[in-house]
């Protein structure tokens, strides 16, 4: 025995265990093995694992896993990347040692670790998911005491007990009837569907662990199915039939429980006329549904003999909203390009509290290739400086903050540094990361932006090229299949990190950006690629992913690009989004290049219309949200956009008395927090660098701006008074909840993202 010492360097192994590879015998893998030995330094020991290769041909790549048995400290590791799950140790080699030549092994660069504590061999040893001394797996036990447990005319139900695990747990059941494998699950019971009436039928069961090693038949059993002519009688339709919850995607039911002479073999579930659900049970709930959407339920009863009760009385069911009633949603644009001059990284809404508020995330922007038109990425092209350029945007991306930079362990989430290795780097790591601490946060790529929608209309002109463009930002952001760059990506690497697409397209019909392409047709491309895109995300099943846009707050430009109407019955982009955040802002502004509207003071992002806006068309939030809640549109399927910015003028005449600049004459755009960037500000920015700068609130339009005096400069911003006044607007209003754009405007301590928060 010798004395405990615990290094300065011990590993804090973190992160999910790889899943064992599978396999379908219970023999041993000709592939690589692993030996264990110990050397004693004293005080502590080394502990080491030489990766042999006993075959004929090179083998590239290992994971050696083990699990740490009580009383063994396992301090820093050497040549393999190490995670832990509990007292579970997983080893990925390292690029250097990753290949092991036939008859060779990986000496002198093999995995070692420091060992302190009591020195026994670590525990159930594996190699690329086979034992590291190359033996072969056990089988686990036969299933026993096989035995019919209920009859139909059409279904077979058993029973047995739980087999006996061997090397590795049982992970479920395979049931076979004859030769011919016809179910399998984790339970010990099983009904087999789809067999003849009146027919005789041996089954046999097998069990598997999660190593995918089967056991051998269980002793088989016979049944023969019921004869329908012995019970035509149909049992009594259900009474009752009630929702007892649901969500923006699900409703349960409950119903009354009815009895035959035959005995009740199940109720189905039935939504319009298509069967859903099945169940043994008097209650089930329906998955699979669309927020905010009204269905009509009914329920059969079924006995033995497969008689089908008549249906129950019907029950019409609304689903929920995308965040649920009484909860508000609070999204925020995280910018991609913010971890340079901003210096604001991943880590920063986590420190800020901002995460912890946030209900979903925007990464902002993705790119559309402008020759293939689908989803861009793999590329590291920046913009050009001149922002009229119709090129500015063109094939531009930025793959290194997205997946291809390390960040140190101060910029890290978690505090733990990139080695520059990882196949996922970048701000999309980060967000795998915070996804981790806040698992209820919604992530979502956001495609387009004011630079990237040039090529849109392309990628939407024809049903292929939809289907194309979609399935490809499916492909790379839902499915993760990066393309490789700098020894980053590869297939899956970004998998999980994406809960949804948030289309960015500004505008369709409208010219946006100089440059962009856009035509007439675009409205009703428009919708058929919401259309598509819902169809390609359903089709993957599982979880909802979610689809959302941002639209116009300009009647002009939504009535252009925007099929939103729901009060015609024809469809509308909402019957595919599951919501939309409206711009609540950038109603005026000097603009960088002086092409806006240099010469004269505005709000930006007020609430009403302002009664001194001298302009013959006066935009507001209140405006902008009617133009689509006069048209039907559900007002929980909106947000309002929120700036965490200001917009700004110099050379700004006071105007009359009272008046403080607003509305007033102005010389340009005033300078911005970038170089860039005339006349924008982030909010922490503007309130640091523009000194004596008085702020007024306008109690009649709900809007705040401030004046550093005559002929100097006026800007225009949301603070904490106009946001609690916004937020207790769209609570009255029933709308969703917020949007921010964008988060690295906001104060260290999140003042503005408190705001938004204690208001929703």
């Amino acid at each position: 025995m010798h004395p405990t010492r615990l290094l300065a360097a011990t590993l804090l192994l973190a992160g999910a265990a790889v899943a064992l590879p599978g396999a379908t015998a219970s023999a041993a893998t000709a592939g690589l093995t692993a030996t264990f030995s110990a050397s004693d330094y004293g005080t502590y020991w080394v502990d080491k694992y030489i990766v042999t290769n006993p075959t004929s041909a090179s083998i590239t790549g290992w994971t050696l896993e083990f699990d740490v048995p009580a009383g063994l400290n396992v301090g820093q590791g050497y040549n393999g990347q190490v995670t832990r799950s509990g007292n579970h140790v997983t080893v990925v080699n390292e690029h250097y040692n990753a290949t092991v030549a036939a008859g060779k092994n990986t000496e002198p660069y093999s995995f070692w670790f420091i060992a302190t504590g009591t020195n026994t061999q670590p525990l159930n040893c594996r190699i690329n998911g086979n034992k590291c001394d190359g033996s072969a797996d056990r089988a686990p036990g036969v299933p026993g005491g096989l035995a019919v447990s209920g009859r139909t005319t059409k279904t077979v139900s058993l029973r047995w007990n739980a087999a006996a695990a061997t090397d590795f747990p049982i992970a479920g059941y395979d049931v076979y009837q004859g030769g011919t494998l016809k179910t399998s699950v984790t339970d010990t019971a099983a009904t087999v569907t789809g067999l003849s009436p009146n027919t005789a039928y041996s089954f046999t069961v097998r069990a598997k662990d999660t190593r995918g090693n089967v056991s051998a038949d269980s002793a088989p059993v016979s049944a023969t199915t019921l004869n329908p002519a012995d019970d035509t009688a149909a049992p009594p339709a259900p009474g009752n039939l009630r929702a007892v919850g649901k969500t923006a995607v699900s409703v349960s039911l409950a119903w009354n429980a009815v009895t035959d002479p035959s005995g009740i073999a199940g109720y189905d579930v039935y939504v319009g006329g298509a069967l859903k659900t099945t169940t043994t049970a008097t209650s089930a709930t329906v998955t699979g549904l669309a927020p905010l959407t009204a269905y009509s339920f009914t329920v059969k009863a079924r006995d033995t003999y497969d008689n089908a009760s008549p249906a129950s009385s019907a029950q019409s069911v609304t689903t929920d909203d995308s965040v649920g009633s009484g909860s508000y949603a609070k999204v925020g644009y995280f910018v991609q390009w913010g971890v340079y001059g901003r210096q604001y990284f991943v880590r920063n809404l986590d420190t800020s509290g901002a995460a912890a508020k946030l209900t979903h995330l925007n990464y902002a922007f993705a790119n559309l290739d402008p020759v293939n038109l689908t989803c861009l990425q793999g590329v590291t092209r920046g913009t050009t400086a001149n922002p009229q350029d119709p090129d500015q945007g063109t094939g531009a991306g930025d793959a290194d903050a997205d997946y291809g930079r390390p960040f140190s362990a101060a910029q890290s989430v978690d505090g733990v540094a990139d080695t520059g290795w990882e196949t996922l780097r970048g701000n999309y790591n980060q967000l795998r990361k915070l996804k981790a601490k806040y698992p209820n946060l919604k992530v979502l790529i956001s495609i387009g932006g004011w630079t990237y929608s040039k090529f849109f209309a392309d990628a939407a002109a024809t049903p292929a090229s939809r289907q194309k463009f979609v399935s490809s930002c499916i492909d790379m952001y839902i499915k993760g299949n990066l393309p490789a760059y700098n020894g980053a990506g590869g297939p899956g690497s970004a998998a999980g990190i994406f809960d949804g697409i948030d289309l960015d397209w500004e505008w369709p019909g409208a010219e946006g950006h100089a440059g962009n392409h856009y035509s007439a047709a675009d409205k009703a491309n428009l919708l058929a690629l919401t259309a598509e895109f819902r169809r390609q995300l359903d089709a993957l099943g599982g979880k909802r992913y979610l689809l959302t846009a941002f639209t116009p707050a300009d009647p002009v430009k939504l009535a252009a690009g925007w099929d939103v109407s729901k009060a015609d019955g024809t469809p509308s982009v909402f019957d595919y989004l599951d919501f939309a955040n409206v711009q609540g802002y950038d109603f005026h502004g000097a603009g960088s290049d002086n092409s806006w509207e240099p010469n004269r003071t505005g709000h930006q992002g007020n609430l009403y219309a302002d009664a001194q806006d001298p302009y013959s068309f006066t935009f507001s939030v209140d405006r902008a949200v009617k133009a689509y809640t006069d048209q039907g549109v559900n007002p929980r399927q909106l947000t309002i956009g929120f700036a965490f910015y200001g917009r700004g003028w110099q050379g700004v005449a006071a105007g009359p008395a009272g008046t403080n600049g607003e509305w007033q004459s102005a010389t340009g755009a005033a300078p911005g927090q970038f170089a860039e960037e005339a006349g924008t500000r982030g909010y922490a920015n503007l309130l640091a660098m523009v000194p004596g700068c008085t702020v007024y609130h306008d109690t009649q339009s709900v809007s705040t701006y401030c004046y550093t005096g005559a002929n100097g400069q006026w800007w225009t911003f949301d603070d904490t008074w106009s946001i609690a006044q916004k937020t207790a607007w769209l609570k009255q209003q029933n709308l969703l909840g917020g949007m921010i754009w964008e988060m690295s405007g906001d104060t260290t301590s999140g003042t503005l993202m408190g705001a938004l928060s204690a208001g929703l």
